[in-house]
């Protein structure tokens, strides 16, 4: 139908370029004044239209068989992508299986990239609280070695920290034998 549509308005548009050529012959003619205006910008009004019609033809001709070619391609992969489908057999499932186990060895390399960044974010942050407690800890020397009060403070500090610890890993330690000792009995 397109191609009957089509030869159509080819024969149409040659018509009409006839028409056209018989318009200028017109207007060439020794016997029509050639100072008429009126009837040369008639004349060009009509060439201008012939050439916008023969150009939005060959436009929508061209888009149109774009648009079948593209549909026959279209159709041409749905219908082996059909034919992929409902063929079953032990080649498809394979393929089926390595789909799959290629979809898992994606997801877990994933999860390592993100266990990865996680990893250097953590890194990052404990050396700039490392960086941080060093600088602390310098001016804490610093203040201690100025003001020998606080000094003094400090060390009793470190020493009730340093004796609350023996005493809390004593009691660790009797707890897990007394533990033991029940557990074995």
């Amino acid at each position: 139908m397109f191609e009957t549509m089509a030869v159509e308005i080819e024969q149409l548009l040659g018509k009409l370029t006839g028409i056209n050529d018989k318009m200028a012959e017109y207007t060439n003619s020794a016997g029509v004044p050639s100072l008429n205006a009126a009837l040369m910008h008639t004349l060009q009004r009509h060439r201008d239209i012939l050439q916008d019609y023969t150009h939005e033809f060959h436009k929508t001709k061209a888009n149109f068989l774009a648009i079948r070619e593209r549909e026959n391609l279209l159709g041409s992969v749905r219908k082996d992508i059909e034919s992929y489908k409902s063929g079953s057999g032990v080649n498809n499932r394979r393929t089926e299986l390595f789909l799959k186990e290629h979809e898992h060895l994606r997801n877990s390399d994933r999860l390592i990239e993100e266990t990865i960044s996680i990893a250097m974010a953590t890194k990052e942050n404990m050396t700039s609280q490392r960086g941080m407690l060093k600088s602390i800890q310098s001016k804490m020397n610093t203040l201690a070695n100025r003001f020998p009060a606080v000094n003094s403070l400090i060390q009793r500090i470190n020493l009730r920290k340093r004796r609350d610890s023996l005493i809390l890993g004593g009691v660790i330690g009797v707890c897990t034998i007394l533990l033991l000792l029940y557990a074995f009995h």
